[in-house]
């Protein structure tokens, strides 16, 4: 299936045609790499997702296939900024495996592709401590390539973190700002959404989280409100110990329509999925169904949006 690629400028759907490559230096773009959940669905891999502006590639998560997913979405849509070399700058959500097992992909498959830089990364406490021990078990592979034969990057293998210790803008730098906002994910003492502002526009990611008052606040009016969630029908079809769990911990769909009615983003962006058993039609209709009609999409890998 192509790709979808939606300009906010017109709210239209334009098939898939390769975006130029200068036209990423003047917009703010939101590129789905992964819209999956810990279900192996060949089709979907692990959540990222990345925002890009002024030629410069945020990654959002790192879910599992991150780097291919970057580089296919590199070259269907001809971003540069998401070659593999150019993973320059990440933020983790929250540390749930599906999340983050793509880590040491971008931390070392980046940097075997020649990142010249450490990789800057941002999330809950905790990260430093994953990215040390994931350092060490690499370790024989870095000591290898940086005594051996093959040529590699001196810096490319480190990894700078910057824990998140209050709400202040995490970066703030080439006209592009980043925020965390705190959220609502089951027994996870830290879990974050980001607020990303550029070019006068703003999109919100929820990461995984149930009812978040907080991100509710941040997605007010926002261009694009990306967020989790589960079909209440499917739902109603699991045991009661996976409805305790998935009602703590995520979002339903009629939940999602109230969140959106209170937010009125211009574009609600579905990913992370939960179906069982229904559709990405399904998905929206509950949404609709609940209330909300506002623009929504319901998102696949190497989606494309981009804001005018």
């Amino acid at each position: 299936m192509k790709p979808l690629i939606l300009c906010l400028s017109a709210l239209l759907f334009i098939g898939a045609p390769a975006l130029a490559t200068d036209d990423t230096t003047e917009k703010l773009h939101l590129v789905m790499l992964g819209t999956g959940t810990p279900n192996a669905d060949p089709e979907r891999s692990g959540p990222a997702v990345s925002i890009v502006f002024d030629g410069r590639s945020f990654i959002f998560d790192a879910g599992p296939g991150i780097v291919r997913r970057a580089a296919a979405a590199s070259q269907k849509h001809k971003i540069p900024a998401l070659s593999a070399d150019q993973l320059r700058t990440a933020f983790l959500t929250h540390l749930h495996s599906d999340h983050t097992v793509g880590l040491p992909d971008l931390m070392f498959t980046s940097w075997v592709l020649e990142r010249p830089v450490p990789l800057r990364l941002f999330g809950p406490k905790g990260t430093q401590a994953m990215a040390t021990h994931l350092t060490a078990a690499y370790s024989e592979d870095v000591h290898l390539r940086l005594t051996g034969l093959e040529p590699a990057t001196p810096e490319g293998h480190k990894v700078k973190v910057t824990e998140i210790a209050d709400q202040a803008p995490l970066l703030d730098e080439g006209g592009i700002q980043v925020e965390a906002v705190p959220v609502l994910h089951g027994s996870w003492k830290e879990a974050f959404g980001y607020k990303i502002t550029a070019a006068g526009k703003t999109i919100v990611i929820s990461g995984d989280a149930r009812v978040s008052p907080k991100l509710i606040e941040a997605a007010r009016g926002a261009d694009i409100l990306v967020h989790e969630v589960y079909s209440d029908a499917g739902w109603k079809r699991r045991e009661p110990v996976w409805q305790k769990y998935h009602a703590s911990f995520h979002t339903s769909a009629s939940e999602l329509a109230a969140i959106a009615l209170e937010a009125k983003p211009k574009l609600l962006v579905l990913y992370h999925q939960l179906y069982w058993g229904t559709s990405d039609e399904d998905l929206v209709n509950e949404i609709r169904a609940a209330g909300y009609d506002g623009a929504i999409v319901s998102a696949r890998d190497l989606d494309l949006f981009t804001l005018d």
